[in-house]
């Protein structure tokens, strides 16, 4: 594509899709590299135009499962509290791209968060709280404070789970006055940050993370298997073992969601598979994600990595760690 029809059909994407990148993650950007892994995952690209015929604007269901606004309750024990519409970047793969920016569902209003901690606690099998959006690390540290309290005072929520992406794409936001916001009596609070690549544990990405695990907030990861970015074992190894020195214990590694303007990031299941056994010859049980699909509609999610084992006609079989089938005889 010539410059001018690039400049146009960018226009259209920026007009379509909210673009924001952080300086953290520009200075990461080798602009000698026409597939920097960096610049893939923020920089906007005109193939986002294109959206194939299985792609949704609500690629998991969350609008079926949200009783009131703000919240999306798919799962009896847990539901998401989606407080904020905006990022400090927007991922060009996003699964809620048409809901968040400067055009998207907004922040919730003090009069929406009240209905929304009012279903919460109306709902007794409700045990965690995930707390969404958006980056809720957006808000202010006395903010974080106040919601993580009002949480906590609800009996039968336990655990609080906040998913953000700053303490790697912005983390001098990440201050000991927000790490230490996290913590309350009554409930246990995790930290779930969203890295695909190894290069954005930078050092600062790295203090940001010791702030709050050093505050007492024990963190996991989740990753999205994104082609070009991510999609070799050498860097999936990489990102999984860089995390767990920082103090994160992997937790998930997505198949990519149908998301509009996606499918140049979507590797195959197959291929995914093939990934997580590989990762799993070459690294710790401790660096293992689970690797799993949101079925679209809004179904919950599926296993996807392969299984280890095998039925056979005088027992089982089972894979070794360098992918061979062993027999195995399951008696007394």
């Amino acid at each position: 594509m010539s410059a001018r029809p690039q400049r146009d059909a960018l226009t259209q994407v920026a007009a379509k899709y909210a673009i924001a990148i952080t300086p953290a993650m520009d200075a990461l950007i080798d602009e000698a590299d026409p597939n920097d892994p960096i610049a893939a995952q923020f920089r906007p690209d005109a193939r986002e135009l294109d959206t194939a015929p299985d792609e949704l604007s609500d690629p998991i269901g969350d609008d079926p499962h949200t009783p009131v606004k703000g919240i999306v309750h798919r799962y009896p024990d847990r539901c998401l509290l989606k407080l904020v519409h905006a990022c400090p970047v927007y991922c060009r793969f996003c699964f809620r791209r048409e809901m968040v920016g400067p055009q998207g569902d907004g922040t919730l209003t003090s009069e929406e968060l009240d209905a929304a901690l009012a279903y919460i606690e109306s709902q007794p099998g409700i045990w965690e709280v995930i707390l969404t959006g958006g980056d809720p690390f957006l808000l202010s540290a006395r903010r974080v404070r106040e919601i993580t309290q009002r949480l906590a005072a609800i009996a039968h929520v336990k655990i609080i789970r906040w998913h953000t992406r700053i303490p790697a794409v912005d983390p001098l936001r990440v201050t000991p006055d927000l790490a230490e916001a996290l913590r309350t009596e009554g409930a246990t609070t995790y930290v779930v940050l969203h890295a695909n690549h190894p290069r954005e544990l930078t050092d600062q990405a790295r203090a940001a993370i010791a702030r709050i695990v050093d505050a007492g907030v024990p963190m996991l990861s989740q990753s999205v298997l994104l082609k070009g970015v991510n999609d070799d074992v050498e860097t999936l190894e990489a990102l999984m073992r860089g995390l767990v020195e920082a103090r994160v214990k992997p937790y998930y590694l997505h198949h990519l969601d149908k998301a509009p303007g996606t499918s140049h990031f979507r590797c195959s299941i197959a291929e995914g598979q093939a990934l997580a056994q590989a990762l799993h010859q070459r690294a710790s049980g401790i660096a293992q994600p689970s690797y799993v699909l949101d079925i679209p509609g809004g179904h919950g999610k599926a296993p996807l990595a392969a299984s280890g084992v095998r039925e056979t006609s005088d027992g089982y079989e089972v894979r070794d760690r360098k992918g061979g089938w062993l027999p195995y005889r399951d008696e007394d």
